[in-house]
């Protein structure tokens, strides 16, 4: 038998095997705590977006409760504003769904009657739509509404969490300044994250707003109900890649066909894809580049795992908390550098 050398290292099949393994643990660690990684997470992130703010102020002679106070305000009436116009128009929401009562049922006999002329038995319809009414369609959107509304009732755990980096956050820029001759890939690694991180939140931001305000017009003049909530909803979910656009176009296309009938929410249907391609498809990832340094594939796997790790806020930080995984487990390590490529899905650059 041949001995193994004292102090050989694993092969790299190994090694990613076990990271591979320690990274299923840890999720599931992290999921085990989700109430509270959750708003940990945000607050992270919303701390970094404000960073740019921060600077500004310092390098302009700011005392330090201004480079505190301004950043942490900035964050808190935004984050507040959102939350609470977010869940006034929930509220509208649940109250106004009940009144299709009526409306629904006509539109069960019109898809049955449909059905029955495809050639598809009267029990056969009632089997496939026995599980569908009212009640469970206000369920669906109950549900979904309110994970994104559970943010606010974390409100006062995000608070002291961004209170307190925002504290430490001027200390915390220094101690990791000089830690540049010591660990200058960590440093560089870490700069590289927060820059793109604040760059693919500021794009976001911006075109989040356009879509908004545009969906939003366009459901008033068709007048589909409570447009603004649905301007909200789709600022929300252009946070979420890929498929943020079509969470956003199922309600208010639902509730147009209740309202109007099924002209109005073909009609919603069209306005949605024309803005979404064109804004959302053409125009913003020119502005956002390749800030979050990840590829089409592990940016959807991103959004998946995120998503069963800490529901509706996990899929709207996706991309962040990828991008930090990617800058503390790939870009700090000189060892693991070679994976780079295959998350971001570039070739690395010839020298």
């Amino acid at each position: 038998m041949v001995r193994a050398t004292a102090g050989a290292r694993p092969s790299r099949g190994l090694r990613v095997l076990l990271g591979a393994a320690a990274a299923v643990v840890a999720l599931a660690g992290v999921r085990a705590v989700a109430d509270i990684a959750g708003p940990a997470f945000l607050a992270l992130v919303l701390t970094v977006a404000v960073s740019p703010l921060r600077v500004w102020l310092r390098r302009r002679g700011a005392r330090t409760w201004v480079l505190v106070t301004v950043p942490l305000m900035t964050i808190l009436l935004l984050l507040g504003a959102l939350v609470g116009a977010l869940v006034v128009s929930a509220a509208q929401l649940v109250t106004l769904l009940p009144t299709y009562a009526g409306r629904y049922q006509q539109l069960i006999g019109s898809i049955t009657q449909q059905l029955a002329h495809l050639g598809v038995t009267q029990e056969q319809v009632r089997t496939m739509l026995s599980q569908l009414d009212l009640g469970s369609l206000i369920g669906l959107v109950q549900g979904f509404l309110g994970g994104l509304v559970g943010v606010g009732s974390a409100f006062v755990v995000i608070v002291l969490l961004v209170f307190g980096m925002s504290l430490d956050a001027s200390p915390t820029h220094d101690a990791i300044r000089a830690l540049v001759p010591a660990r200058s890939d960590l440093v560089r690694a870490l700069g590289d994250f927060a820059r793109g991180t604040c760059n693919y939140l500021i794009v976001s931001t911006v075109f989040g707003l356009i879509v908004a305000v545009l969906d939003a017009v366009a459901l008033w003049i068709m007048g589909v109900p409570l447009p603004v909530l649905w301007g909200l909803l789709a600022f929300i979910t252009n946070y979420i890649p890929n498929i943020g656009f079509v969470v956003g176009l199922v309600p208010p296309t639902l509730l147009a066909l209740l309202d109007s009938g099924p002209s109005t929410a073909l009609a919603v249907v069209v306005v949605y894809s024309v803005l979404n391609f064109i804004i959302q498809s053409v125009i913003q990832p020119k502005f956002a580049g390749e800030s979050a340094g990840l590829s089409t594939t592990i940016t959807m796997l991103s959004l998946f795992v995120w998503a069963y790790v800490l529901g509706p806020i996990g899929a709207i930080l996706a991309v962040p908390l990828s991008a930090f995984a990617r800058a503390l487990l790939i870009d700090a390590d000189p060892a693991t550098r070679w994976a780079v490529p295959l998350v971001s899905g570039h070739a690395p650059a010839r020298r």
